[in-house]
């Protein structure tokens, strides 16, 4: 298998770490909530917003979103459990999606409130809609960019060849040597994978880089982002293993009731645009926005598009 192309199709990019440098108005806290400490980042006052990063990212993947939705809204964006500065519980099972929504839950009620605006990418976006199923009514309004929805993304990886194919990676990520593979050589792939063309295009720089690695490099954190996989068992179909797993904490109940704005960067190598056809019918109140340009990587490539998007639907 070739590690590298596998990455450079799948991993999303943009974070820094709690300690990088970044502006004033930024906070840092820590919550002892769901029986682990989470560190979050907090800027402004008001209505909450929350945002969950995906992998291998962090809090700082929403610096653009904090910065520009912390100006009317108390914007909150966690190291989610396993990552960065926040706890990461040893047990494979500590990963199941009912523990990751509770978190959430009780973040939410920790800061006071009762019911919130959640915006959500990659794992963070699998959280979500399990977040959206099974608690409704935590949530005012749902933004997902680039997550594919249980129901959806379950069928494509039993029917559909081509995003069977792209979910390979996944397999890799479940075994025991994902950490060996990623983390080898000052971890070149995910540097390579996560900065590469961002380093070339301005996106990021060797700032960006180093805080990367120092993120990586806490103690158990890159096994705690893997471990969203393997306690999912998530992935295509293989002779002899437990895969397809559903990010839903009930399989048997799947639609999302609340008001649901879904961004996709339609270049995205590893969840394919395919994850929205027929999302309407688990998603009654749905719109979908399209990026024809952007990648699995869109909230860094696109921040200002992505912005306006999150403002026009939330300011309905």
């Amino acid at each position: 298998m070739n590690y590298r192309a596998v990455m450079v199709c799948v991993l999303a990019a943009g974070t820094l770490t709690a300690g990088a440098k970044k502006p004033a108005k930024f906070k840092d806290h820590y919550a002892v909530v769901n029986g682990v400490k989470l560190h979050y980042v907090s800027v402004g006052k008001g209505d909450l917003m929350i945002f969950l990063h995906g992998f291998p990212e962090f809090w700082y993947e929403w610096r653009n979103q904090l910065a520009e939705f912390g100006t009317d809204h108390l914007a909150v964006a966690p190291d989610m459990r396993g990552y960065n500065l926040s706890d990461k519980p040893g047990d494979v099972d500590s990963y199941q999606t009912k523990y990751l929504i509770e978190d959430v839950r009780a973040l939410a009620r920790h800061l006071g409130h009762k019911k919130f605006t959640l915006v959500a990418h990659d794992w963070g976006g699998a959280v979500a809609w399990a977040l959206a199923i099974a608690h409704p009514e935590c949530i005012e309004k749902l933004v997902i960019v680039n997550a594919p929805h249980p129901g959806v993304f379950a069928r494509l990886l039993r029917d559909d060849p081509a995003q069977q194919k792209a979910s390979g990676y996944m397999l890799l990520f479940r075994g025991p040597q994902a950490e060996s593979v990623l983390s080898a050589n000052h971890y070149a792939v995910l540097v390579d994978a996560v900065l590469g063309s961002g380093l070339k295009s301005g996106v990021f720089n060797e700032d960006d880089k180093k805080a990367y690695i120092e993120a990586w490099s806490q103690t158990g954190a890159l096994t705690g982002g893997l471990n969203y996989y393997r306690a999912a068992r998530l992935g295509p179909p293989q002779p002899g293993t437990e895969s397809t797993g559903n990010f839903s904490v009930d399989a048997a109940k799947l639609t999302v009731s609340v008001p649901t704005l879904v961004i996709w960067g339609e270049k995205d190598t590893a969840l394919l645009t395919a994850n929205l056809d027929g999302l309407d019918r688990f998603v009654p109140r749905l719109t979908i926005k399209r990026i024809p340009e952007g990648t699995h990587w869109v909230i860094h490539e696109k921040p200002d598009e992505v912005n306006r998007y999150i403002r026009e639907f939330i300011g309905k």
